[in-house]
């Protein structure tokens, strides 16, 4: 836990009480910092109260006393309609904050390495966070992917946090410094929340705000808004910038392609024997890392060795188990069009199971990977809009839950195995492009479910993480 004893003195309203925010509300306490937590859950206020939090409704608060709202980052302050306790904190002139700006006045003299982007990002930080372990560097992982920040360990002087930061919490950060930004890509997203694609493009640049000369940028140029984003920040003055492109030679930066990367001096990296990053996009999280790691003085064969021994994450493309020459891939994180096709493009011969509910566009963007699946198994809310898209273009069939698609996927693959064009194994692949909530609780739910109905098949053997 963060030790906020340098903020006494101070006092919060806390508003939101998920994992952040009873993160907050025990760091807090703990430093002996009075603070009032809120939330429309009656068992997270009962928590918070056991904690030693003050339970009061926020509207009812004279704001006079209070340094800050630490509002969770999920809960909306401006748009689509401002929450009414961030309106009564701006009518009183309070700054509105996330925990990530709390750590950053708690550990100033920590190094911080920041990583955003509308895809790649929890991956990315993950692969950063395990290089630099592995390497023996003091660091701590965590922001939007796993633990929230004030749950990680204080750190001081020449420690490292790698933090992954959403759109959501950019955009409540004060004093926070990234000592490395690294921008990853961006497609729309969020829209609900910042307005229009400049909106979410303008959130998304506060991770360069307040560096300093001697500071480092990596950023994706694939797309765009970020080259656009490139152009201006490689023009700042005392700040490198080291700019990552996919499979052409860019001055400074790096070049990547599937299973490759290229450093600017010509030095190759050779990690297409590595199953945990497949795919032209993996490559950028992977050459992104390299940019990072090296910027950190990490010697090439340490960045190389935890590139190989790089585990992946759940959700995300990951290997769950084989049963013959079919290989069978959780990728429930893949609740979009543009997630799913970064999983499509990292394979041949798929069988693919695919449905929830449907997000605006459906499946048809995908339709330059259709040539890549050998069958279709549709499931959930969103299985007639798919069949649709796919009628004429990919043979498919109307399967209803993920029991039933597995099942028949799986059949198909092991009656089929070995006849693939590719030579490669094929893959019965959970990439639903659709929300998990017409049947799951989450899409970590749904690929829970995937991950131990795959193992239970005949004959399988569990690849990958433990369950």
């Amino acid at each position: 836990m963060i030790d906020l004893a340098v903020l006494k003195g101070s006092s919060f309203v806390v508003l939101g009480l998920a994992r952040s925010g009873m993160a907050t509300v025990r760091a807090l306490t703990a430093a002996g910092i009075d603070c009032v937590a809120w939330d429309d859950n009656a068992a997270s206020r009962e928590e918070a109260a056991r904690l030693g939090a003050r339970v009061v409704d926020p509207l009812t608060l004279d704001w006079a006393p209070f340094t800050a709202l630490v509002i969770s980052p999920g809960i909306p302050n401006l748009l689509p309609e401002p929450h009414p306790v961030a309106v009564a904190a701006r009518a009183a002139g309070k700054p509105l904050i996330c925990d990530v700006e709390l750590l950053a006045r708690a550990q100033p003299a920590a190094c911080y390495v920041a990583i955003t982007g509308t895809n790649g990002k929890s991956t990315t930080t993950a692969l950063i966070g395990h290089i630099l372990q592995q390497a023996g560097l003091r660091c701590e992982v965590g922001g939007n992917i796993g633990r929230g920040a004030l749950d990680l360990a204080s750190l001081g002087e020449g420690g490292i946090y790698v933090l992954e930061l959403s759109s959501y919490q950019l955009e409540l950060l004060q004093t926070f410094r990234a000592n490395i930004a690294v921008w990853l890509n961006i497609t729309p997203d969020h829209i609900d929340r910042h307005g229009d694609l400049a909106g979410y493009v303008r959130a998304k640049t506060n991770i360069f705000a307040r560096q300093q000369a001697g500071d480092c940028v990596v950023i994706g140029t694939e797309d765009e808004p970020s080259h656009e984003v490139a152009r201006e920040v490689a023009a700042r003055k005392g700040i490198a910038c080291i700019p990552v492109a996919l499979d052409r030679p860019v001055a400074g930066g790096i070049s990547y392609r599937a299973g490759m990367l290229v450093d600017a001096d010509g030095y190759v990296v050779d990690f297409s024997d590595v199953p945990t990053l497949p795919g032209d996009h993996n490559a950028q999280n992977a050459a992104c890392a390299w940019a990072v790691c090296r910027w950190l003085d990490v010697p090439r064969e340490r960045i190389v060795r935890g590139l190989q021994s790089f585990e992946g994450l759940p959700h995300r493309q990951e290997r769950v188990a084989a049963v013959g020459r079919v290989v069978y891939v959780n990728d429930s994180k893949a609740t979009n069009a543009d997630a799913t096709a970064r999983a499509l493009s990292s394979y041949h011969d798929i069988y693919w199971i695919l449905g929830g509910q449907a997000k605006e566009g459906g499946v048809a963007p995908l339709a330059p990977w259709f040539d890549r699946v050998r069958h279709a198994f549709l499931i959930g809310e969103a299985a007639e809009l798919f069949a649709g898209q796919l009628d004429g273009k990919v043979s498919y069939s109307r399967c209803g839950d993920l029991k039933s698609a597995l099942d028949a996927a799986h059949a198909m693959a092991q009656r089929d195995a070995g006849q693939g064009a590719s030579g490669d194994a094929a893959v019965v692949l959970l990439s639903p492009a659709s929300a998990s909530w017409d049947q799951w609780k989450s899409y970590e739910h749904r690929g829970d479910a995937f991950r131990a109905l795959a193992r239970a098949l005949p004959g399988a053997t569990s690849l990958g993480r433990a369950a």
